[in-house]
């Protein structure tokens, strides 16, 4: 199965889409197309392994595995029963069948998912074997579908538990940013591992964590399982190959100081706990303290901050008085950094006293954000001017 392409398409934070193709060619794929929400690409079987296993961007990856077109809901049924579902899995295993479309004529998604269910327990049955069972919580097996105005699309999900899910999230803590978005905003800021990082507003330390798996260049699948593991054309020997062709890649430190920081003293222990269990705790200098106390700890560096913004854990007057201190503060202290701020709130950028460079339009869930690029060579910058031969 190895040496054949398959068709395969990996969804991703919208917004992320450029990063992600930029992440997929750097991983081997050499044929993909952008679309809206993600990148379909063309790749072996074993490819797959290897993106599941090292992408920061993607949310899954998903294995196409049937194209049709349709005009009834009857269409839909004969498209999926065509299908050879039991030379992919078992019957044993639980499935899950969700249905997305975009200009979709029929009336009921939900009747489609259904019919969908039906056509592939019904091909179980023709070939006397027993219907596999639905769990819609935690399915062995992830079935879905995608309708345009006249073509059904069917895919088997290969990864299981969506890829941002790494493996080190303390408890039941909810971060308010994914690390899939995290580790986007740090690819936008241009930031590589022989930066300085500062997190000033780390909260559960999602940011600086990404920041240290690609510093380390560690694979952020490494400590996870993958739907892929249970399928009938599953080859262990090759998965188990890549896997420790990924572990040999981790370096043993990286190369430039990653500083985060929060107010919350619970907050900070809960990303100490998560950086210790994904060990890298060596790797980031970690400390208690408000945004507005902190000094820069070297000339130059990338900050990328993702400050409350109205919809969680701060008022909206709170935040009014908060963005024009943000901005006195990089000007004084930080000449020579380049600051990230990701936020849904249209105000930082007229409060904040300074001229963003760049604005990268951006989603975190539903909710849609903005990236402002900030380069500081206000106040700070004067000091410097003095004689000197470097160039």
């Amino acid at each position: 199965m190895d040496s054949t392409k398959r068709r395969f398409f990996a969804p991703c934070p919208h917004g992320l889409e450029g990063v992600l193709e930029g992440e997929l060619h750097s991983l081997g794929v050499s044929t993909t197309t952008k679309t809206e929400g993600g990148v379909s690409f063309s790749a072996p079987w074993s490819t797959m392994y290897w993106v599941n296993l090292n992408t920061h961007i993607a949310s899954r990856v998903l294995w196409e595995v049937g194209q049709s077109p349709y005009r009834t809901e009857h269409d839909v049924y004969n498209a999926a029963y065509a299908l050879a579902w039991p030379d992919w899995f078992t019957p044993a295993q639980t499935i899950k069948v969700k249905v997305s479309a975009r200009r979709c004529p029929l009336p009921s998604l939900d009747f489609l998912t259904l019919r969908i269910k039906d056509a592939i327990c019904d091909k179980f049955a023709a070939g006397k074997q027993r219907r596999p069972s639905v769990d819609t919580e935690r399915p062995n097996i992830r079935l879905d579908a995608f309708l345009d105005q006249s073509t059904v699309t069917f895919y088997v999900d290969t990864s299981g538990e969506p890829l941002f899910k790494r493996g080190h999230r303390v408890g039941s803590v909810e971060a308010p940013l994914r690390e899939n978005l995290a580790a986007g905003i740090l690819r936008l800021a241009g930031w590589s591992a022989n930066d300085v990082l500062l997190d000033p507003m780390c909260g559960s330390g999602t940011i600086p964590l990404e920041a240290a798996f690609m510093a380390r260049q560690i694979a952020p699948g490494i400590s996870r399982n993958f739907s892929f593991e249970r399928f009938l054309v599953h080859d262990a020997q090759r998965w188990d190959h890549l896997r420790e062709a990924a572990r040999a890649k981790q370096v043993a430190q990286a190369p430039a100081a990653i500083y985060a920081s929060d107010r919350d003293p619970a907050m900070v222990k809960v990303a100490q706990r998560m950086f210790q269990g994904a060990g890298v705790a060596i790797d980031v200098r970690l400390k208690q303290s408000n945004i507005l106390d902190l000094e820069a700890p070297t000339d130059k560096g990338v900050m990328v901050i993702n400050p409350p913004y109205g919809v969680r854990l701060s008022r909206s007057d709170e935040l009014e008085s908060f963005y024009p201190k943000l901005g006195d503060w990089l000007k004084q202290r930080f000449a020579g950094w380049r600051a990230y701020v990701l936020t849904g709130d249209a105000r930082l950028s007229k409060l904040i006293g300074l001229t963003p460079s760049k604005r990268i339009p951006l989603f975190n869930g539903a909710l849609e954000c903005r990236v402002y690029e900030f380069v500081i060579v206000q106040g700070g910058a004067r000091r410097r001017l003095r004689p000197t031969n470097q160039a």
